[in-house]
């Protein structure tokens, strides 16, 4: 496996990075292993506070520098990879305004004697992490399992190693303890033997369903805890009382955000038969308008794909959708431009039996539905073996959250696109994984609930 850091603008390799021996990993397990130790002996909990913080000033003070680098390496707009400096940097700073309470005991009511709950860190994690969000992935396990007090060895997807790097530097830089995050260039055959280490407590994966079951498997071989969280198919509905301004503000960035590259983007429209047409005509006016170029020019406003292997997935996808019967309403042109851009498209008719109707494609292709009521609505939102997130756009909230309580998904969004933000947990069902991030959510994964109990005499 080559690490290679690819703009996916220019197509030139920018840097190329020499993979992990199996000596480094050692020594990688050796160091994190002695930190976890330590830790646990003195339980320096202000002393990580203080470093979190200093990582979220690190992150405010260069977030150009490392939005430029995100941006060069998947094409990400700057704008957005700024975006997402900030809310890794938001990150920092809630959990240091929570770690205390996070972390506080818990008192058992008995009347049989005195019990409470410690939590307790594990040990080391490997970190299996994705490209879409190179700066974000990362932060979203790092920062609260760091607070816990549970060293972390990231392996990173073998197209950003620059910002997988650059994140862990900003760690270093801001006095984390060597151990604390050592970003390595893995093959799959060291991740596996990272997981079967017996310094290894666990592993959290973000990534495609292939990889999360592999992952899986080793973790359950060695019995060893696991978080998964593996992409999604999200319906985004829009019930007969929604409000369309809000809709049309809405529903086009709601599916090309990042280009499309994002697991909890909309993918899925399923629109009531009255509005149909009108649904289409706005999401053919809106992906008619975008300006592809490039990702480092504030005037562009659909970046290209990652990589080339990721627009050949994404056109295979279209052609096979459109020869089990799909409609393509618009797009689907080859777009004459160097970097790996991908026309956004709209396709209808997309029938149970397309072999794309349960498959989730990655980049700007939206597939919209027609149905005739909202239970029709609620039935096709929940055909789909992925339950990452869910969109409903209703102007009767109580409405809203009872069609949102019907749906089989992890996360739930009304009259808004997708978000992340620290206090909201994210994680899916299904298919679409186990186990959450963020919030308390993202601090209870990977601890010891540790009971101290005490019988009454």
């Amino acid at each position: 496996m080559a690490y290679q850091s690819i703009n996916p603008f220019t197509n030139q390799v920018e840097k190329t990075f020499e993979n992990t021996t199996d000596e480094e990993l050692e020594q990688t397990l050796t160091t994190a292993h002695q930190l976890y130790l330590d830790w646990r002996k003195y339980n320096d909990l202000e002393e990580r506070k203080r470093q979190i913080l200093k990582l979220g000033q690190i992150l405010r003070e260069r977030r150009v520098e490392y939005a430029t680098v995100m941006s060069k390496e998947m094409g990400k707009l700057i704008s957005e990879a700024e975006g997402e400096v900030d809310l890794c940097a938001s990150f920092c700073d809630y959990y240091a305004a929570h770690a205390d309470e996070f972390m506080q005991p818990k008192i058992i009511a008995t009347t049989s004697g005195r019990a409470k709950v410690l939590k307790q860190s594990l040990g080391i994690l490997v970190a299996v992490e994705p490209w879409n969000f190179p700066f974000y992935q990362i932060a979203r396990v790092f920062i609260p399992n760091f607070i816990v007090g549970n060293p972390m060895i990231l392996k990173d997807a073998s197209n950003c190693p620059a910002s997988a790097q650059a994140f862990a530097d900003a760690v270093k830089e801001a006095g984390a303890p060597a151990g604390s995050l050592t970003n390595l260039f893995l093959s799959y055959d060291q991740v596996n033997k990272a997981i079967a280490d017996k310094r290894v407590a666990g592993v959290c994966l973000t990534g495609s369903e292939r990889g999360g079951a592999t992952v899986a498997k080793e973790a359950g071989a060695n019995l060893k805890k696991s978080t998964l969280e593996l992409g999604g198919n999200d319906a985004f509905i829009i019930l007969d009382d929604a409000d369309w301004d809000l809709v049309e503000k809405v529903a086009p960035a709601a599916r090309l955000y990042n280009a499309g590259q994002v697991c909890t983007s909309s993918k899925r429209f399923i629109v009531l038969e009255k509005d149909y047409d009108r649904f289409l005509k706005m999401m053919k006016d809106a992906f008619s308008k975008v300006k592809m170029g490039d990702p480092l020019d504030p005037l562009t406003t659909l970046a290209p794909l990652s990589s080339k292997k990721a627009k050949e997935k994404l056109q295979q996808q279209v052609t096979i959708a459109v020869e089990n019967g799909a409609k393509v309403y618009y797009g689907n042109k080859p777009v004459d431009m160097e970097g790996q851009f991908f026309m956004p498209t709209i396709l209808t008719d997309i029938t149970p039996d397309n072999p794309i109707f349960d498959t989730e494609m990655f980049g700007p292709v939206a597939s919209v539905y027609k149905v005739s009521s909202e239970e029709e609505a609620i039935e096709l939102a929940n055909n789909s073996s992925y339950g990452l997130g869910n969109t409903i756009f209703s102007n009767d909230s109580e409405h809203a959250e009872r069609v949102a309580a019907k749906i089989e998904t992890g996360m739930s969004w009304i009259n808004a696109g997708w978000a992340s933000l620290p206090e909201l947990p994210f994680g899916g069902v299904k298919s679409s994984g186990y186990g959450r991030e963020l919030s308390s959510y993202g601090i209870d994964e990977f601890t010891n609930k540790h009971l101290i109990y005490e019988a009454r005499q």
